[in-house]
């Protein structure tokens, strides 16, 4: 069964959207990732299907070939986990998409720990600030960015521990509200911003080059 679930990656300071294709089919078991993923995308595998089986999910002993569209575009972090996750057990039917209101405007992101874990990412702000222009209604991530999420508005913000919290919440057997949802944070009248190089994925080159010219100009 196909399955296809919304996420977000960064390009510079820029976020753009990227849909996880994920295909289980019979055959001899394997587990691809596809669409110019780097290492720490592909060692998604091994978070995937260890934190699936620490959830008290079966993982499927099938083949899994994961499209990370667009597939001409390098993919770069781990903020992918949990869209994986969440894409290989729509496919194997142990979630149903169609239970939680408007799924096609929610994305997913998150990083895996073994145990099924969520941790926390970088980039969670610009990400969100481009599903908002895109018109994506909600965003599932990390409880511990929720707080740099919930600044941006109008963006329904599902913070979530672990992978098993997921699953129960798209099953609509709990519900998540977001306790720091009453934020509000004034950017244009702060002189310190809480954003730095942490936040921009890959441009390496440029990154040093504007460190050197810091340096050379204190």
């Amino acid at each position: 069964m196909l399955s296809k679930i919304k996420s977000m990656s960064l390009e510079g300071l820029n976020g753009y959207l990227v849909e996880i294709q994920t295909d289980v089919s019979g055959g001899l078991p394997s587990f691809d990732i596809v669409g110019l993923p780097d290492i720490r995308v592909k060692e998604a595998k091994e978070r995937v299907r260890t934190s699936i089986k620490n959830s008290k999910v079966e993982f499927p002993n099938r083949k899994i070939v994961v499209n990370l569209s667009p597939a001409d575009k390098r993919k770069e972090g781990t903020f992918f986990d949990l869209p994986i996750a969440i894409g290989i057990l729509i496919a194997i039917n142990e979630i149903k998409k169609d239970i939680l209101k408007d799924f096609d405007s929610t994305i997913f992101l998150g990083e895996l720990s073994l145990d099924g874990t969520i941790n926390r990412i970088n980039g969670i702000l610009p990400m969100c600030i481009e599903a908002q222009d895109l018109g994506i209604k909600r965003v599932v991530i990390p409880k511990e960015n929720a707080i740099e999420a919930s600044i941006i508005k109008n963006l329904e913000i599902v913070p979530v521990e672990n992978l098993k919290e997921v699953i129960d919440y798209l099953r609509g057997e709990i519900k998540i509200t977001n306790e720091f949802s009453e934020i509000s944070m004034d950017l244009k009248k702060e002189n310190y911003y809480n954003l730095d190089f942490s936040e921009v994925k890959g441009q390496e080159t440029a990154k040093r080059a504007l460190e050197i010219a810091a340096a050379r100009s204190t």
